[in-house]
């Protein structure tokens, strides 16, 4: 009697988890440019819109890209980053391609910027690099330790995409290379303990994902002590800070390994680089940089 009842409770658990990955949060994020040498007239910049999507997994992913498109249809997007883990396996890479040309029917000013995280490595050298030919040609820029210096605005904006650093690909001096002193720079990665390794390498925001917020975030997700230091830290999504700079860990779309979400759903993020002074009026809706390095909020407290 009760094994059945056992196997029931485990049933119902599992339908639910299921459920939730399906439930999308639709967040969005404000964070203000911080004056510099590099940015001095940091209340002339003009607000940069960025829709965020991370962690896509092709072979579990409940949210339908026609789904985002109706959402923030209408909305002014300036620029679409992909953060890494579009696929586990080769023969998802006609849907993921897909999948992210249906995201971009949003149409962003800027363009749309990918970069690879540890599983899309998972593929043969050949699948990855259709992969990576088939997302360029569909218009996506697929930045391996590189970047794109941008006009917003009249205003300078370098995208810098470092490659995944869980695999060892990340190569700071390579991305940064032919990046000048000026302008606002936005970087794009997969693994987001890259940051505790980037003291000489300025940057103004910084976009990742890698950890899908725990995925199983029950009771709390001790599994993720082993994906490097940030997780002991306190910093498994949301927004943070670290040397006095801000970096975003998305919770991601798709799922990894089973199809399941306990205390964790997946995320698409709105984010805006504005003004101090624009910041200060955000509305009670828009997550902002917390004081701390870590807040107390998060998986591991």
């Amino acid at each position: 009697m009760i094994w059945m009842v056992t196997l029931v409770l485990v049933a119902i658990l599992f339908i639910r988890a299921h459920r939730n990955t399906f439930d999308l949060m639709k967040k969005n994020v404000s964070v203000a440019i911080r004056p510099s040498e590099r940015v001095e007239d940091t209340e002339n910049w003009m607000p940069l819109r960025i829709l965020h999507l991370s962690d896509l997994h092709m072979e579990n992913l409940s949210v339908p890209a026609e789904q985002i498109v109706k959402d923030y249809e209408g909305q002014p997007i300036d620029l679409i980053a992909v953060t890494g883990d579009l696929l586990d396996r080769h023969r998802n890479i006609p849907r993921a391609v897909a999948y992210v040309e249906t995201v971009m029917k949003l149409k962003p000013v800027l363009g749309t910027f990918v970069v690879f995280g540890n599983h899309d490595y998972v593929l043969r050298p050949n699948k990855l690099a259709q992969l990576k030919s088939e997302l360029e040609r569909i218009g996506c820029r697929v930045l391996c330790n590189q970047s794109v210096t941008l006009n917003h605005h009249g205003q300078t904006l370098h995208v810098i995409g470092v490659d995944d650093y869980a695999t060892r690909r990340s190569n700071l001096a390579k991305s940064y290379q032919g990046v000048t002193d000026d302008g606002v720079r936005l970087v794009l990665t997969h693994d987001p303990n890259v940051v505790l390794t980037m003291k000489d390498y300025d940057y103004d925001y910084l976009l990742s994902g890698h950890f899908h917020g725990g995925q199983i975030h029950w009771p709390k997700p001790y599994h993720l002590v082993k994906m490097g230091r940030l997780p002991r830290m306190n910093m498994v999504k949301g927004l943070h800070q670290y040397d006095n700079r801000a970096f975003y860990i998305s919770e991601g779309l798709g799922q990894t390994g089973l199809n399941i979400r306990l205390r964790s759903r997946p995320e698409i993020t709105l984010h805006t680089l504005t003004t101090q002074t624009a910041l200060q009026h955000a509305p009670d809706t828009s997550q902002q940089l917390p004081q701390t390095e870590a807040a107390p909020t998060f998986a591991m407290e």
